[in-house]
């Protein structure tokens, strides 16, 4: 029965091949496209992610000084470098990072290599030629302590490498390859990941730093339609996940009120900007058990991506970035969103993800600012690991999660501009945190606000939260 059943699915799937095909033919790409018009779930980049670097700091001298110093106490200046025969020269914009003396006190510490190491004669401190230096910060490697030296340089980030060809690191990675493995390995060796790599991302961003609040254009209190009608349209277009033209319609044909279904979009943008300040500062009470995800979303005719980070016992979303890329600094604002939500953070703070290395990059570029949680990534669709098995419940409240917003975001067909779905995710983030009941909290709401939760129905709930939101940023703007 078994060998039926699976013959009957793969004649099936060729016959689907068979009648795309066809369709493709008489239809042509661009209708076609439009009938099958479903996002493609790449696979993210495979990349491993090292450990941290040791951070070595260093105080800053004056070679000049080190100079005088060192005639005082041997009575005979210190002469430059000699150079050998033979030895390439030191270029004359090669400066000590440290103390700052001139090429001719440095060594060229491995002879004729261009991609050489320098020893400072005055401070006898060692760097690259293409090391960058933070300010007072050398990047070293953890497994030989050799300083890294940056070989790519890219829009957000720098790559560092360890090139000492006797790290432990590189010989334990060489001795694992298998012979074919090291013969391909002498031909391509751009194919294989066997040095210490670390990223050092140079995006301009404040960790931990909350926006200032910001007015809307629309004054929702100079508005034609009543305060009631506005909370009206805002159950309709956000609790119940109705498109602007569905509520449009249910407003005009059962309320009588006409209006447009641009208006419900103007009307949901300004509520949304309104209800941002409030809701991505509000005193949240979260725990340490955090999870994230993406899911996909079209903004004028494009997918991006929406990263989901929830609390997992409180039910509280606490960030719901969205981002053209599925990159590095899309996850790190993501988790800034959450890590800004809390007045301390917890030391046994563990944050559940997927197995993209992201997370990881983020992780490292947190923690290359002082400010430290657990990362524990669940792989694959199956337990294949303790790790998995033990969190695989917690991806799957996240993984829930983004089903409720297709469901929802599914009436929309899509947004036609960047700020109409950052605005329509923020209602949503209201609605699920303050007005939605649970049913693994009771039945009650995530965040219980009693002047909220006491009123006898949504559209009066709606217009308290934006009574209170409104008081927040005008009690901010007067600080």
């Amino acid at each position: 029965m078994s060998n039926i059943i699976l013959s009957l699915c793969l004649t099936i799937q060729i016959q689907l091949k068979i009648i795309i095909y066809l369709m493709w033919i008489n239809l042509g790409k661009y209708s076609l496209k439009k009938l099958y018009d479903e996002p493609v779930r790449k696979e993210y980049r495979k990349l491993q992610v090292d450990s941290m670097p040791v951070v070595e700091s260093f105080e800053r001298l004056d070679y000049l000084q080190l100079l005088k110093e060192y005639f005082a106490e041997h009575g005979k200046p210190l002469k430059p470098v000699s150079r050998r025969k033979g030895c390439l020269p030191v270029s004359e914009d090669i400066l000590c990072p440290k103390c700052g003396a001139p090429h001719s006190y440095i060594y060229r510490n491995n002879g004729k290599a261009k991609n050489t190491q320098y020893l400072c004669k005055v401070c006898d401190f060692t760097f690259g030629n293409s090391t960058d230096y933070l300010k007072s910060v050398a990047l070293r490697c953890p497994h030989c302590n050799r300083v890294l030296e940056r070989i790519k340089k890219r829009k957000d980030f720098n790559v560092f490498k360890c090139k000492n060809p006797k790290c432990s690191f590189y010989l334990s990675n060489l001795k694992r390859l298998s012979s074919e493995e090291r013969n391909r390995y002498i031909a391509d060796p751009q194919a294989f990941k066997l040095h210490y790599i670390h990223r050092e991302f140079t995006i301009k961003l404040k960790p931990l730093s909350k926006e200032s609040p910001v007015m809307p254009d629309v004054d929702l209190s100079k508005i034609h339609s009543s305060p009631y009608t506005l909370g009206l349209i805002l159950s309709y277009y956000v609790n119940y996940g109705m498109s602007s033209r569905m509520v449009a319609s249910i407003m005009r044909d059962i309320h009588g009120v006409n209006i447009s279904h641009q208006t419900v979009i103007n009307y949901g943008n300004a509520a949304a900007m309104l209800l941002k300040p409030f809701v991505d500062n509000y005193d949240y009470p979260l725990t340490s058990s955090i999870c994230g995800d993406e899911t996909y979303v079209k903004v004028n005719g494009k997918w991006h991506y929406v990263f989901f980070i929830f609390d997992t016992i409180k039910k509280i979303i606490t960030s719901h970035h969205v981002s053209p890329n599925r990159d590095t600094v899309a996850a790190i604002k993501a988790i800034d969103d959450t890590l800004s939500k809390y007045k301390e953070i917890p030391e046994k703070l563990n944050m559940v993800f997927d197995g993209n290395p992201i997370y990881l990059l983020a992780q490292h570029f947190f923690a290359s600012h002082g400010i430290h949680f657990d990362v524990t990534q669940v792989i694959g669709l199956t337990n294949d690991d303790p790790v998995s098995e033990e969190y695989r419940p917690l991806k799957q409240v996240i993984e829930r999660l983004n089903r409720t917003l297709k469901r929802y975001y599914k009436s929309t067909n899509g947004f036609g501009a960047f700020d109409n779905c950052q605005n329509y995710l923020t209602l949503f983030t209201t609605w699920h945190n303050f007005l939605r009941p649970h049913k693994s909290l009771g039945y009650r709401v995530p965040v219980n606000i009693p002047g909220v939760t006491k009123l006898p129905n949504m559209p009066a709930k709606w217009l308290e939260l934006l009574d209170m939101a409104q008081y927040y940023i005008l009690e901010h703007q007067a600080a």
